[in-house]
């Protein structure tokens, strides 16, 4: 079996487009279209059925595409495995969502390190799509995203919970608005395709409201950014309580309360469902979700 080929029709289906597929693999779609037919042929089967709407599962597909899954994280494993076994140190990858890989987590990091100097530990601050995209192509095996994962192959632990909250500078004298007074702040946002971003749609959605109908002067993809804007009196966002709180304490940054208008979501430990931690990840996985010790 080519697992080249499976690979290529395992992140198809994945990403319901060959297009899409072909720009995460690095392919020409004329080749992904090859390789996929040569899987086929090898398989004896047609295995997807394509249109303008993406590509769809024959029930021959379905089989092939469960196999696929399990062999490619098996696959995964050995190449871990044996990497681990040439190295001389265990390496540690993570990919994190910004607003917990940006603050909270390298001091969980540090924490963790100190106690196994052994380990060789690197982070990718990403948004939580981007984190789980990677998981997908197994790029890494541990993510920390908000909230849940839509992929049904990826499953999660509870980290902690948290907020995005209203912010701007402390110039304002009201700290209470509505929903008609926020559509005319403004407004600084995530990308799009960011967790948070889409909670804050969601939310508005719920109370008859459009992304749309607000004031949305400009986007970023840092939180960091973000905070460093309202903190000049650039604009007010939407930003985790966490990465917040201490700018909240000093007095530098304000919580401005929106009616009806409360968006709560967890920070969540991510994984593939079949994927078998190594030891120091494993480790890893524990000490992140501890009720005692979690993040800094």
């Amino acid at each position: 079996m080519n697992f080249e080929y499976l690979q290529s029709f395992y992140m198809t289906v994945k990403y319901n487009s060959i297009s899409k597929a072909a720009a995460v693999l690095h392919l020409t779609q004329p080749g992904l279209s090859m390789q996929l037919k040569n899987l086929e042929k090898e398989f004896g089967a047609k295995l997807l059925l394509r249109s303008n709407k993406g590509v769809k599962l024959t029930e021959e597909g379905k089989v092939v595409y469960n196999y696929a899954d399990t062999i490619l994280s098996i696959k995964g494993n050995i190449e871990r495995d044996l990497k681990t076994l040439q190295q001389d140190r265990p390496k540690l990858i993570i990919g994190s969502c910004k607003s917990v890989g940006e603050y909270a987590l390298p001091c969980s990091i540090y924490t963790f390190k100190k106690v196994n100097k052994e380990v060789d530990i690197s982070m990718e601050a990403l948004n939580s799509t981007k984190v789980i995209e990677k998981l997908c192509d197994h790029s890494i095996n541990i993510g920390i995203i908000q909230s849940d994962s839509k992929e049904d192959n990826i499953a999660i632990k509870h980290i902690a919970s948290d907020e995005l909250i209203l912010v701007g500078n402390t110039d304002r004298d009201k700290n209470q608005i509505t929903i008609e007074e926020l559509k005319r702040l403004p407004l600084i946002l995530r990308e799009i395709g960011s967790n948070s971003r889409y909670l804050v749609e969601k939310m508005l959605q719920e109370n008859g409201t459009r992304i749309e109908d607000l004031n949305v002067i400009y986007s970023l993809n840092s939180p960091e950014a973000i905070k460093s804007s309202i903190c000049a009196g650039k604009g007010f966002a939407f930003l985790p309580k966490l990465i917040v709180q201490k700018e909240l304490k000093r007095g530098s940054l304000q919580n401005i309360e929106v009616d009806n208008l409360n968006i709560s979501f967890n920070y969540n430990i991510a994984f593939r469902e079949n994927y078998v931690f190594t030891k120091y990840e494993q480790m890893f996985v524990d000490f992140i979700t501890s009720s005692k010790r979690g993040f800094c």
